[in-house]
């Protein structure tokens, strides 16, 4: 079995390596050129570098290494796909074919490309497991009645723009929704909210209703945090069992030092 890695911008590519070579696993490497971090290079067993749009040179690199399971980490900038990126015929072809373009036809259009050629789009978090965000309070401090009333009007709204793929954040303040995420993603999100209605705010973030593990996990980490702080946000609530929590120490260190409330629902 032949294990393959498609790696966008962020922590969580180097993770699922980490995570894979703890179970002796080699895995083969896209990484993207206009996203994955160059670190990469000094972690990755082997690497192929592509431009976004060169969906052909992804799938003949997997094919040369033996690839039959393939795995997506990491974000790629819904925008990017709009950018000045020039696609190869491959890609050029299957978004011609897609209905709409939005995150779940996009990548589910790669998906489909791959599977045509025997390579299976597997559970991101499959090397990964352990970094899953538990069920109940995660900090020191629970949600505060307010901050609860906030995250159960919240999750209605979020889980309705998930459902759409718009996003998978929103913001809220006393029952308002201060900020929903389009293609900025979560921090930008948030720092508008701050910038807004600084203060007092809570963060919803959900997996979508019938979340797709292959692709577009939430996420969350200390950067989350960090913007939090700058934004004046006292809680944070993420789907339990379906969101991906980097540098969890660290992460809830800092949020009971500043008193932050972080819990999985």
């Amino acid at each position: 079995m032949g294990y393959g890695l498609i790696a966008g911008n962020g922590q969580f590519p180097f993770l699922v390596i980490e995570g894979a070579r703890r179970q002796g696993v080699e895995l083969s490497v896209i990484a993207i050129k206009e996203e994955t971090f160059p670190e990469i290079e000094s972690v990755a067993d082997k690497i192929k570098w592509v431009g976004i749009g060169q969906l052909g040179k992804m799938i003949e690199f997997f094919k040369r290494e033996g690839v039959n399971r393939a795995i997506m980490a990491g974000q790629v900038k819904h925008i990017q796909i709009f950018s000045g990126s020039l696609p190869d015929a491959r890609m050029l072809k299957m978004l011609w074919n897609l209905p709409k373009r939005n995150t779940d036809a996009l990548i589910g259009g790669v998906a489909a490309e791959l599977a045509r050629e025997g390579i299976e789009l597997i559970d991101s978090t499959y090397f990964i497991q352990d970094k899953l965000a538990p069920e109940g309070s995660i900090t020191k401090r629970s949600p505060t009645k307010v901050e609860q009333e906030n995250i159960e009007y919240g999750l209605n709204v979020a889980s309705e723009i998930a459902r759409l793929d718009l996003g998978q954040t929103i913001v809220v303040r006393a029952k308002a929704c201060v900020a929903v995420e389009a293609m900025e993603g979560t921090d930008a999100t948030i720092r508008r909210a701050g910038e807004l209605a600084n203060g007092k705010l809570t963060v919803v973030k959900v997996a979508k209703p019938d979340q797709d593990m292959r692709f577009d996990v939430p996420v969350v980490g200390v950067p989350t945090v960090e913007t939090m702080i700058a934004a004046g946000a006292t809680c944070l609530s993420v789907t339990a069992g379906k969101t991906l929590i980097f540098d969890r120490d660290e992460m809830i260190a800092l949020a009971d030092k500043n008193k932050i409330a972080i819990i999985g629902n």
